[in-house]
């Protein structure tokens, strides 16, 4: 092989490790929208997930395979020479079903109790799955006065689990974990 048949191929595998890596990244899950608001009593909470599916998980999900989405949330106040303070440190759930059998999908979101909310669509299902709607994260007597809060969050798409032996299947050994950086929100009270 000639020098220059070596540089082609070189050229060539350069090009090809680039491509993936750009379609990788183009569909990396990332959080949106984060908002923090408040009632007289509640520190209130709102984001969203964006790209937390790709095809063949939604094709897993409308197969009857579930899927939970884990959101890590951690607010603290900001005490700049010393270390910050804990103010809050949770953990919480969303996961989709799809019942083939009444066509429908349910959605169980960890904070707002056992019962699930039912879409006909998958569009309006994933919708639900990936935000948080106003969720309290702390009460509002914990917070001081003029201090500064930091809001910290990531998400992570759990790894589909397939009943009975299913997850030996070859086909579903394609999935990726999905998982966001961490993101924050600073403010003051």
């Amino acid at each position: 092989m000639t020098c220059s048949h070596k540089k082609l191929n070189a050229l060539l595998l350069c090009i090809l490790f680039l491509v993936s890596q750009g379609i990788a990244w183009a569909g990396k899950a990332k959080i949106s929208d984060m908002v923090v608001s408040n009632t007289r009593d509640d520190l209130l909470f709102y984001a969203s997930v964006e790209d937390a599916f790709n095809d063949k998980m939604i094709e897993a999900v409308k197969n009857g395979v579930p899927a939970t989405l884990t959101f890590f949330i951690e607010v603290s106040q900001i005490r700049g020479m010393w270390f910050d303070k804990e103010i809050a440190d949770l953990s919480i759930t969303h996961t989709i079903r799809h019942n083939s059998i009444k066509e429908e999908y349910a959605v169980y979101r960890s904070w707002e109790g056992e019962d699930p909310a039912i879409f006909k669509s998958f569009a309006e299902a994933r919708r639900h799955m990936t935000k948080i709607s106003g969720m309290t994260l702390s009460k509002m007597d914990r917070l001081e006065k003029g201090a500064k809060y930091q809001i910290r969050i990531k998400a992570e798409l759990d790894k589909l689990t397939l009943p009975l032996y299913l997850h030996y299947v070859l086909f579903f050994l394609t999935f990726r974990d999905v998982e966001t950086d961490w993101h924050k929100i600073s403010f003051t009270y």
